[in-house]
């Protein structure tokens, strides 16, 4: 596996990387925004650790740029800032995860390895809901012949949603299950979620036809008929 670490503090660089490569990782590092960004497009990576304040271009823009791209490599972010508007910006932006300055390098491993999928080997590697089929390896979607790769958020949340179809899923719910928040910070962060879901699975089709439906004042649900 081979993860890229995008920090400019040398100090944090250089008990990251040996932690890393200790756990059995490939690990390349990279200390200014503009030439990481260059090196996700350019090589293939499993993972990113990405700080956010970085010298020639932030984190944010280049986690925003990456998934204005389609690339939904999964990304961690570090960083000193630990205000909720922080997180919920990067959430919103399409990270994967959060984790805040001093940290533990065994921490970060942990978290590693939840985001790529080291689970339990007897889950099932695809799910099947009539027309709608999700690959758990690859967090494909596949649905009335549309394929799309979702991002570990968008997946989690369509995996959630399509649990009881038809039951309507509240913010609240969703937030708790998919971004482990246990109250209401303000955000339109699931709804941001949700809409690239609808891009993702629409393409080629009439607006009419929609996956997820929204019940006003309520939540989300999945529409049943969609999955005939």
């Amino acid at each position: 596996m081979k993860i890229l670490l995008i920090e400019d503090e040398i100090k944090i660089a250089d008990f990251v990387l040996p932690g890393l490569r200790h756990a059995g990782f490939e690990a390349d590092h990279i200390a200014d925004g503009v030439s990481g960004l260059d090196a996700i497009f350019e090589h293939r990576y499993d993972l990113v650790v990405l700080d956010v304040m970085l010298p020639r271009m932030s984190g944010f823009d280049v986690l925003t740029k990456v998934r204005e791209q389609g690339n939904e490599v999964p990304i961690i972010m570090l960083t000193a800032k630990s205000e909720l508007s922080d997180r919920m910006t990067a959430f919103e932006r399409g990270v994967d995860d959060f984790l805040p300055k001093p940290f533990f390098v065994e921490e970060l491993i942990a978290r590693i390895k939840l985001l790529v999928g080291r689970k339990q080997s007897a889950a099932p590697q695809q799910l099947s809901y009539g027309q709608l089929q999700l690959d758990v390896v690859d967090r494909r979607a596949h649905w009335h012949g549309t394929s799309a790769v979702l991002s570990q958020r968008e997946f989690s949340l369509l995996s959630y949603l399509i649990r009881s179809p038809g039951n309507i899923y509240s913010r609240q719910q969703i937030l708790k299950h998919v971004w482990n928040i246990d109250f209401d910070p303000e955000t339109n962060v699931v709804d941001v979620c949700i809409r690239r879901i609808r891009i993702k699975l629409s393409r080629g089709f009439s607006s009419d036809m929609n996956l997820i439906e929204s019940i006003r004042g309520v939540g989300y649900r999945i529409n049943v008929g969609e999955l005939e």
